[in-house]
């Protein structure tokens, strides 16, 4: 074994060093009763990671073609490292209660292993890769989930997730023998050279899509998302709707548009109607909720709608907008969880949005920066979120022609879309309402927040600021996307 070809895997290396520095740490200082310096220690660890790859990253391949990574490649993993610092930043509240302190490692170490998988997904080459780094991910991720097992409802959610894991691993299984037997090999340009469209290819290029379409929360493989969101502790809930999520989809884009190229015209229908259903029915089912985390879940299936819609257009473009869109989502996303966290920790607990009622009379900063967040997930401009929603429909109808068949129905998606962008607005607005305009008797204390909240909150808001109006973001993402 040539283990040189370790080196064509940088961003794997940097974070499984991370990742070895963590846990021994944890054990070095297991009996230690003040461990103030172990939240810095791990941000600075995985801080270096991102900026060591930030840089371009040449097109390599290690292990027989299995491991593939290129410019863009490394864009979308700079992204996840991106949030998965935020999520490390602002967990140091919460890891610092007294339930929790001494589960601060193991919460590392996990969220740490879960950033590996990721990296190894999106890398994949070849489908054995793709399912192990997807399993890589997964397991840890249910840990997560259930890491606050004795506090509200981590373990129920816990169980749900790994279970509906598991099934929808055994359906990706299945779609993956189907293509095995009908083309005779796992590697990605290999089957893209010999698919061809026939009923055994047909059912697993849809047995594939319905596995990952639970990663990422599509309809009707979202069954899952509210129940977890809503027992699993705030911050991994954040970080299980954008870090995960933004894996999930670039690894569908990826796939699809290498591997079942020449299927193009069928997995086009496919999106169209997971796209509509996952836009309209999270967007009626938020409308009639009263918790935040169940709230914030299925806003999470309806932006996965709209990333899924950047894919449509399957082209470049698609693969350029889909890494932006993310990267909008994962500051705008993590801003609003931060706040919940926060404000979970000084109030006994609550995510319920009538105990928001008046927090503009109280806490007027958090007030205003959700008030920007929830502006950004909406699409108001001249927020980020505004940007990242009109380069996806114009990624969506790219190449288009109204007079085609594909195209009519591109059209029309679009134009469903756009009116559930409309209903999206009303519900975010029904939280700006309940801060600014609604009173309540018993308002939610005022309370100052810790450093780390505040570096966390900061770094999002100059995300949903900047990320839109500087148009060089876009610009770089396009161009290593060009590389794909």
């Amino acid at each position: 074994m040539n283990y040189s070809q370790f080196l064509n895997m940088i961003p794997e290396v940097t974070l499984t060093v991370a990742l070895v520095i963590t846990f021994i740490a944890d054990f070095w200082s297991a009996s230690s009763t003040d461990r103030k310096w172990f939240n810095p220690l791990v941000c600075v660890l995985l801080l270096a990671h991102l900026l060591f790859n930030i840089g371009p990253t040449e097109a390599t391949t290690a292990f027989g073609g299995m491991y593939y990574t290129n410019t863009s490649i490394g864009i979308i993993k700079t992204i996840l490292a991106f949030g998965t610092l935020i999520v490390l930043i602002q967990s140091k509240e919460w890891m610092s209660r007294p339930d929790t302190s001494f589960k601060e490692g193991e919460f590392y170490v996990l969220v740490l292993s879960t950033l590996l998988g990721m990296n190894m997904m999106v890398s994949a080459n070849h489908f054995l890769l793709f399912f192990l780094g997807l399993e890589m991910a997964s397991v840890p991720m249910a840990c997560l989930v259930a890491l606050d097992k004795y506090r509200h409802d981590s373990a129920e959610a816990g169980a749900k997730f790994i279970l509906t894991a598991t099934f929808s691993s055994g359906v990706m299984l299945y779609g993956i023998s189907f293509l095995y037997g009908a083309v005779g090999t796992l590697y990605f340009d290999d089957v893209a050279t010999r698919i061809t469209a026939t009923p055994l290819t047909i059912m697993g290029l849809v047995f594939f899509f319905s596995g990952l379409g639970f990663k990422i929360s599509l309809v009707p493989f979202h069954f899952w998302t509210a129940d977890t969101y809503q027992g699993a502790p705030t911050t991994v809930t954040g970080y299980l709707s954008v870090v995960s999520k933004g894996a999930a989809a670039f690894t569908l884009c990826a796939i699809l548009m290498k591997v079942f190229a020449p299927m193009a015209e069928y997995w086009q229908y496919l999106l169209y109607i997971v796209v509509v259903l996952s836009i309209t029915i999270a967007n009626l089912f938020a409308l009639r909720q009263s918790n935040l985390k169940r709230f914030m879940a299925f806003s999470s299936i309806s932006q996965a709608g709209y990333i899924v819609l950047a894919i449509v257009g399957n082209s470049a473009l698609s693969v350029a907008t889909l890494s932006f869109y993310v990267l909008i989502y994962v500051v705008a996303n993590m801003s609003v969880f931060t706040i919940i966290s926060t404000i979970e920790e000084h109030n006994n607990g609550t995510v319920e949005m009538d105990s928001y009622n008046g927090l503009y009379k109280t806490n007027p900063k958090l007030a205003f920066l959700m008030t920007l967040a929830l502006f950004s997930l909406g699409g108001i401009p001249p927020f980020a979120g505004m940007f990242s929603k009109f380069f996806v429909f114009m990624a969506a109808v790219k190449g288009m022609s109204i007079d085609t068949t594909v195209g009519t129905w591109a059209y029309i998606v679009l134009f469903i879309a756009l009116i559930n962008t409309v209903v999206s607005l009303y519900y975010y607005l029904l939280i700006v309402k309940a801060m600014f305009i609604r009173h309540n008797d018993t308002p939610l204390p005022t309370f100052q927040s810790n450093l780390n909240t505040k570096l966390a909150l900061a770094l999002c808001t100059l995300g949903i600021v900047a990320f839109g109006v500087c148009s060089f973001v876009f610009d770089w993402i396009d161009m290593a996307s060009k590389a794909m």
